[in-house]
């Protein structure tokens, strides 16, 4: 669990109790747990960087730098590729990290005010949703290439999303403003 000024707390889901915490350099927001290794990549965008966090020892053992973009909230991660999808608000980009270097491999420009993002493994699509009222979906022609496939506009405020591979479907949540209802909006993952 993410929280406070700078951590990782780690609990025991069967009883709640707390196990231990990992120290951050700031807040996290995203972050995403491999599967096959200990590390977890976690979002930091007081100090613009990627942590990448051992879960095993506890500790953070390396950071990313962002090359000078900033609101680094939400990721996705393409762990049989090693790529790890990170989206920026300032400027609105979709950033591809090589995870076994930290380097990044591609910068795309994206959906603003960036709130999620989900890699489809089936189609190898990213799919970033922003609340300037648009869904970005890129196509990963190999690990180090996306090819922009189209901007979906939404509703302005609209950015919290889930795509469930499952139903290949994404569900996008629509705020009341103005006059637009509160809704949910799907979108069915084409072949």
């Amino acid at each position: 669990v993410g929280y406070g000024s700078g951590g990782l707390g780690i609990i025991d889901a069967a009883t709640g109790d707390q196990l231990g915490e990992i120290e951050l350099e700031g807040h996290p927001e995203s972050f995403q747990l491999e599967k096959s290794g200990p590390r977890i990549f976690v979002n930091i965008p007081t100090s613009q960087k990627v942590a990448v966090v051992d879960r095993e020892k506890r500790a953070m053992t390396t950071a990313w730098p962002t090359a000078g973009a900033t609101a680094n909230f939400p990721m996705a991660l393409d762990e049989t590729h090693h790529r790890l999808f990170v989206g920026f608000r300032k400027p609105a980009k979709l950033a591809v990290f090589d995870t076994e270097s930290g380097k990044i491999v591609a910068n795309l420009d994206s959906a603003g005010d960036a709130d999620d993002i989900f890699y489809d493994s089936s189609r190898r699509r990213v799919y970033v949703s922003g609340g300037e009222g648009f869904l970005s979906i890129f196509e990963q022609t190999s690990p180090d290439n996306y090819t922009p496939m189209v901007k979906i506009p939404t509703a302005a405020g609209a950015r919290t999303a889930l795509f469930v591979p499952e139903l290949n479907r994404l569900y996008l949540a629509v705020p009341h403003r103005g006059s637009q209802r509160a809704e949910v909006h799907v979108y069915e993952a084409q072949p």
